[in-house]
């Protein structure tokens, strides 16, 4: 098991829905929603902390992926299931 939490900053989802918004093709991916529940950033944070605590174990960790940069991100994420794939097998 994979566990895999990827991690951007306050500023860099707030860049990510703007440009959303200004791209028409990729209008569709933010909605309403998106933006009233950023405006509980920090309930959000609070709440993924103590999943990521209260879930995270021995057997099956997560890992946090800082993902500001999506492909620095992507090669984090093959990196981290190859290392558990060899652990694994």
């Amino acid at each position: 098991l994979v566990k895999l939490w990827l991690a951007v900053t306050k500023d860099e989802q707030l860049k990510r829905f703007k440009e959303r918004e200004a791209t028409k093709f990729k209008q569709f991916k933010i909605t309403p929603d998106d933006w009233r529940n950023r405006k509980k950033w920090d309930d959000y944070v609070a709440a993924a902390g103590d999943m990521i605590d209260r879930t995270s174990t021995a057997i099956a960790p997560w890992k946090i992926v800082e993902a500001n940069d999506k492909h620095l991100a992507r090669v984090r994420v093959i990196e981290t299931i190859i290392a558990r794939m060899k652990e694994a097998f």
